[in-house]
């Protein structure tokens, strides 16, 4: 007897992606830096590398921008926002009591809670809690975030990342493929850098600035745009986007820097040939906060995993260079004298 065997072959799709990777010319050469710290901007140059994308670093505690390298794309119309949009999605949930970051959302086959869907990025938690909220609570908080409108306070070629009045289709997937991947939206790093920072101060959402001369400089002050009632909230999203640090999808971070925390979210999606890749994350240091927005564009080198290694050496740099000490020396040199302190007192 003769046993006819079946031979099956396994088809596997590759995305083709047709964007490159990889910088062909110096892509921040026309950047305005007057107004920049020279040491945050060279360290996130060289963080960058050759990688075709844009590295901005804020201050939290006042929206001003540090570091902008790569301004024609910082200052673009933006891009599909990936797994970035869940943090919105989670403050969102959150806020509306729907869930803590403890509570087990049952999903397909098994349940998960906000801490892990977070630092695993884990899309069917967020299409849950995006049909649980329905689409007009969405955009009211994201819209509420900063998503739709100008991040910046008269910064000179910034375009509108748009956050639309309708959802995408249901057969696109409808507002729960919104709320995982961002479909439909469109985010420039400013709009999630100011976000991130208002996460980061516990709430307060500044205009981002960019002082472009040394008179800007010296007559800086900070401008709020709005305050947002997201403090008691952060701790539940900052044990997730801490947890992507540790052990989830931007763990590559660690590799290169694990000197102080840092808490972030990635991204990564593609657009009709061009893959994004995002990171966003905020340190604490003794010092003060800094905030960062790595968006990468390009092929199948480009992913939120990159982007997260490649904060993770920006973050190695300032230490390498000693700028967490030098900038608290700095604050002390410049804080008003106090009292003398009790005796058997610490200062």
């Amino acid at each position: 007897m003769h046993r006819a065997s079946l031979h099956v072959r396994r088809h596997r799709y590759y995305e083709r992606f047709t964007a490159n990777s990889f910088a062909t010319s110096a892509i921040f050469a026309a950047d305005v830096t007057t107004g920049e710290d020279p040491i945050v901007r060279q360290a996130a140059i060289d963080a960058l590398g050759d990688m075709n994308g844009t590295a901005v670093v804020i201050d939290p505690s006042n929206g001003r921008i540090l570091a902008m390298v790569n301004q024609k794309l910082a200052l673009s119309p933006g891009a599909e926002p990936c797994s970035t949009i869940k943090l919105s999605v989670a403050l969102a949930a959150l806020s509306e009591g729907l869930v803590t970051r403890d509570t087990p959302v049952r999903l397909d086959g098994f349940r998960m809670n906000m801490t892990e869907a977070i630092a695993k990025s884990n899309n069917l938690y967020f299409e849950e809690l995006g049909r649980e909220l329905g689409f007009e609570r969405v955009r009211q908080y994201a819209t509420q975030f900063g998503l739709g409108e100008l991040a910046g306070y008269n910064i000179q070629g910034e375009q509108l990342g748009v956050y639309p009045d309708q959802p995408i289709a249901e057969s696109e997937g409808g507002v729960a493929r919104m709320c995982s991947f961002g479909q439909g939206v469109s985010m420039t790093p400013l709009q999630l850098g100011a976000f991130v920072a208002a996460i980061a101060n516990g709430g307060t959402l500044y205009y981002l600035q960019h002082p472009t001369s040394p008179a800007e400089i010296v007559a800086f002050q900070p401008k709020v745009k709005r305050t947002l009632d997201i403090a008691r909230y952060v701790p539940d999203l900052q044990d997730g986007m801490a947890g992507a640090v540790e052990y989830g999808t931007a763990r590559r971070l660690r590799a290169n820097f694990s000197e102080l925390p840092v808490f972030g979210k990635t991204g990564t999606c593609s657009d009709k040939g061009t893959r994004f890749g995002w990171f966003a994350s905020y340190s604490e240091t003794p010092q003060g906060n800094l905030v960062t927005v790595f968006f990468l564009e390009g092929g199948r080198p480009t992913f939120g995993p990159r982007a997260a290694e490649l904060t993770g050496e920006f973050y190695k740099n300032l230490w390498d260079r000693n700028y967490f000490a030098d900038k608290g020396q700095q604050t002390t040199a410049m804080a008003p004298s106090s009292a003398p302190a009790p005796s058997g007192s610490i200062q």
